[in-house]
């Protein structure tokens, strides 16, 4: 019984210091999260992964498979977590928990599976979101993962390749047409000048 009372105490004890722990913090992403809290993030996200998803990549990663996953991450992925996947994006520096640095080692060490598993379900509690309809077994996915291991070894032309295939704002894509305008012959600010003069 007093072995009971004790582990009884023990647990409340410990569910008193982590709710201490957060109203003391509070609940703003601005600040990184603690090493005690990142740590049980990161278990009980492993924890949650279902064993068959411990599996090898069924597509094979050829440089045409990177290329097009290069492309997707580009288009769908950089917002969060840099064209780098270092995470180091004004959204990315501002999420609670922070994305991931899927050069290192943490990242890398996953399965095929698993990273499949996270781009397919997301990740609750954080900004990843689902991709995909759930139960397709869809090759663009696949062709992720297979970008996510060539990550450590991107180049910077690969990296200059991404940048043309990053979402762009209205006034970017604006810049963009005056920019090619002028170097086809036309004078887009001295057009504009004119037009509202009228």
């Amino acid at each position: 019984m007093r072995k009971l009372l004790a582990v009884a105490l023990l647990v409340a004890i410990g569910l008193a210091a982590g709710l201490y722990y957060f109203v003391s913090q509070g609940f703003s992403t601005r600040t990184a999260p603690g090493a005690m809290e990142s740590y049980l993030a990161t278990r009980i996200r492993d924890w949650s992964m279902p064993a068959q998803y411990k599996i090898r990549n069924p597509v094979e990663c050829s440089q045409e498979s990177v290329g097009e996953g290069l492309a997707h991450w580009a288009d769908h992925c950089s917002t969060c977590h840099a064209n780098t996947g270092n995470g180091e994006t004004m959204l990315g520096k501002t999420m609670y928990p922070r994305p991931p640095d899927m050069r290192r080692d943490e990242s890398q060490r996953k399965t095929d599976g698993e990273l499949y598993y996270i781009i397919k379900n997301g990740v609750r509690l954080s900004g990843m979101p689902a991709f995909g309809e759930p139960g397709d077994a869809d090759t663009d996915s696949w062709k992720l993962v297979c970008f996510i291991r060539h990550l450590p070894q991107l180049s910077s032309q690969e990296e200059q390749r991404m940048k043309k295939l990053n979402p762009k704002t209205p006034d970017e894509l604006e810049e963009e047409r005056q920019e090619e305008e002028f170097l086809n012959g036309g004078t887009p600010a001295a057009h504009e000048e004119h037009h509202h003069q009228h």
